[in-house]
């Protein structure tokens, strides 16, 4: 079944804790504790899926976005495009700078975990937006880490000059950062439509900088579990 664009009005929508407690899923062997524990966090589940929902529509409902410089790349072939180019046939792309720098021996292993994840849905995603993996490295440089990890979806740009890397905010102080950009086009004009913002400064207590929801399946995954994501552990690029 397909989703609507838009969460009807709270008022038409029954209550989370109602719908949870006509959920009819029993498994074999479960306590009475167990049971009442699950209604209510399928209730507090139905309320996080409907927040994520709302703030869905918010994005959608931005004011269009300052229009982008004329920021130039280099493709596989080592021809320059604009940003413009970047978007083929959509009016829409989204790109994914990458922590892989000229003076990085190997790219940031957590870069490397999220552009994984986006290597085998690619071609899903590009029936409705344009995706793009940008990075600092010569695009051989980037397509050696493709070829070793098994990727074959993924188009890989180089920034030219770092006018890019600076105006997203993804140089700073010598140090190198990551994010994901959405652009629209119409016409001729480019706009930066939604990127990710924040850093220590939006992080709670405990926890890393992240978006919500978080946009990496390792993550979701893992909060899946009873150990969570762990206090010190991260990706590696080799076990």
């Amino acid at each position: 079944m397909r989703d609507t664009a838009t969460l009807p009005p709270p008022e038409q929508l029954k209550p989370a804790r109602e719908m949870a407690e006509a959920n009819p899923n029993r498994w074999p062997g479960e306590s009475a504790e167990y049971r009442r524990a699950r209604t209510a966090l399928l209730a507090e589940e139905i309320e996080l899926r409907r927040q994520i929902q709302r703030v869905a529509e918010h994005r959608r409902a931005l004011p269009p976005g300052p229009v982008a410089k004329d920021y130039r790349f280099l493709d596989k072939d080592g021809s320059e495009l604009t940003l413009a180019d970047l978007f083929g046939r959509h009016d829409t792309l989204v790109t994914y700078f990458w922590m892989y720098g000229p003076e990085r021996q190997r790219p940031c292993p957590m870069c490397t975990s999220f552009v994984g994840s986006l290597d085998i849905p690619a071609p899903d995603i590009e029936q409705r937006v344009a995706l793009a993996i940008i990075g600092r490295s010569p695009v051989e440089r980037q397509l050696a880490v493709a070829r070793e990890r098994g990727w074959t979806h993924l188009d890989f740009y180089q920034t030219l000059g770092e006018d890019f890397a600076r105006d997203m905010g993804l140089i700073v102080d010598g140090g190198e950062g990551a994010g994901v950009y959405v652009w629209t086009r119409d016409g001729g004009t480019v706009r930066l439509f939604w990127a990710t913002e924040g850093g220590p400064e939006t992080a709670d207590p405990g926890f890393d900088p992240h978006l919500a929801p978080d946009p990496t399946p390792l993550w979701n995954i893992l909060d899946m579990t009873p150990e969570g994501r762990g206090a010190d552990w991260y990706p590696k690029l080799e076990y």
